[in-house]
């Protein structure tokens, strides 16, 4: 046996669950592949210029792991999803493999080319073998009693904690051992590229994201020894850093779910529901991500851009591209958005609770669609997540499946006077507001202060725009 272990989003070698079989069946050595398609990143799936130029060091970083262990790592480059099957099916023959292996992706465009690969490798005689590796329970294994897949996060959570329990109760690890070297075989790696159709690489961050598994476990080692005791305390709290940065290397695969869950319980004694306040509550954002995992298999239409709650298809947005822009920029005139949008802009990443106040800002105050600033995160965040990014988004619009009830509008400056309320983050990322201290920063204008400074009026009244977004659920919700 020789298999052909297609990588995807699990950039690690450590925890993986196609890989750590595949080198268990092996006989005759292993080959690795990875398929890049810049025109379906590009066109279809809106990635980031970022999180390209991350993804490929990230890969130099696995190509290395995975020549320790005499596996080569081979690269199929092609636009788009529909010559993967065909290609992957030549580079297995090429390489004398005999089956392939691959943990599951859960979006639409992604099941759909996964289905196409089985199909192609079964004609041709070859076996393929799927694991579930992206959560730690699969899509399909936390249902209602009714036998239906939840739609709320509160009771998923309840169950999913439920399930774990009594699906490890023999107190086995989570984690997998890291694979045997294997049979050296007279196959070459191929080189990582320097360049990509359509995306420019020097809008990556190095310097803030440093790539590879072990700088991502160091991360997660640092983050579990020092910050996890106190992130119920400090997550919400943007100047300081009180959460994981985890993100990138989550969403890429570079760390596992797992490796995440056992190293909270390691903190915790064991436990996930229970326990110390912190680790509980990073575990719940952990589950979080599961929920939205689950949410995109169980209904495929979250990745056609629908509103899950059809009854929000008759919302008449705004299609004022002006305010849009401005948004885009961070030069709304209400210095928390415009700081967390610039944030995002120079950084590829945006604080939690920054993405739901910047989001509920669009749709609440602007009423400009979800899907625009749906998009606009993706094509700039380097831990751009398809599930957790369009769950996010449909939450903030009250359009999803856990949608915070559509009366329930944030008030920007309140936001930024109870989450930065000395003002640290807005100067770091707004500089023209450096010089204003107490509940100023938060609110020139009504300081008075807009004369002196280089810096916008806001673009809409936040109690009027609320009385416009509330008038516009209410026509929907009676018709």
């Amino acid at each position: 046996m020789r298999p052909l272990v297609w990588f995807r989003a699990d950039l690690r070698v450590r925890d993986n669950t196609a890989l750590h079989h595949a080198c268990l069946r092996a006989d005759r050595g292993v080959v690795a592949a990875f398929t890049i398609c810049p025109d379906q990143w590009l066109h279809e799936h809106d990635w980031a210029d970022c999180k390209v130029e991350f993804l490929l060091r990230n890969l130099g970083s696995l190509r290395s792991s995975l020549e320790a262990l005499r596996i080569p790592l081979k690269l199929i480059q092609t636009p788009r999803f529909e010559s993967v099957p065909e290609r992957l099916l030549a580079l297995a023959r090429e390489t004398g493999c005999d089956a392939l292996w691959f943990n599951r992706e859960y979006e639409l465009n992604e099941k759909c080319r996964d289905d196409a690969t089985r199909v192609a490798f079964e004609r041709a005689g070859l076996s393929v073998h799927p694991y579930h590796d992206q959560v730690v329970l699969p899509p399909g294994s936390v249902r209602t009693n009714e036998d239906r897949p939840y739609t709320v996060y509160t009771p998923f959570r309840k169950k999913w904690a439920a399930v774990f329990a009594e699906l490890n109760s023999d107190g086995q690890p989570l984690v997998l051992p890291a694979p045997a070297v294997q049979e050296d075989i007279a196959i070459e790696s191929d080189p990582i590229p320097g360049s990509m159709d359509g995306f420019d690489l020097s809008l990556g961050r190095p310097d803030l994201w440093e790539a590879g598994e072990p700088h991502g476990l160091d991360r997660l080692r640092q983050f579990s020894a020092s910050r996890i005791g106190s992130y119920k305390d400090r997550r919400d709290t943007p100047s300081v850093n009180g959460t994981s940065t985890l993100s990138p290397y989550l969403a890429l695969g570079v760390v596992s779910p797992r490796q995440c869950l056992t190293a909270a319980m390691g903190t915790n004694r064991g436990r996930v529901d229970s326990g110390d306040a912190g680790a509980v509550g990073w575990i719940q954002e952990l589950i979080w991500r599961e929920f939205y995992k689950h949410l995109v298999e169980a209904f495929p239409r979250l990745c056609m851009g629908t509103n899950f709650r059809r009854e929000y298809d008759a919302i008449e947005w705004n299609e004022d591209e002006s305010q849009f822009e401005a948004w885009c920029e961070g030069r709304t005139g209400y210095p928390i958005v415009d700081a967390a949008m610039r944030q995002l802009n120079q950084t590829g990443w945006m604080h939690n609770r920054l993405r739901m106040i910047t989001a509920m800002f669009l749709t609440k105050d602007l009423l400009i669609d979800w899907r625009k600033g749906e998009r606009y995160f993706m094509r700039r965040l380097i831990d751009g997540d398809y599930a957790s990014n369009n769950g996010g988004w449909q939450w903030s619009a009250s359009t999803g499946t856990d949608a915070q009830p559509y009366f329930r509008i944030f008030n920007p400056t309140t936001q930024g006077e109870r989450y930065d309320p000395d003002g640290d983050f807005i100067r770091r990322f707004v500089p023209e507001l450096s010089e204003l201290t107490g509940k100023a920063i938060h609110n020139p204008s009504e300081a008075g202060l807009f004369s002196g400074l280089d810096y916008p009026p806001p673009i809409v009244n936040h109690a009027q725009a609320r009385d416009r977004t509330l008038t516009e659920f209410k026509r929907v919700r009676g018709a």
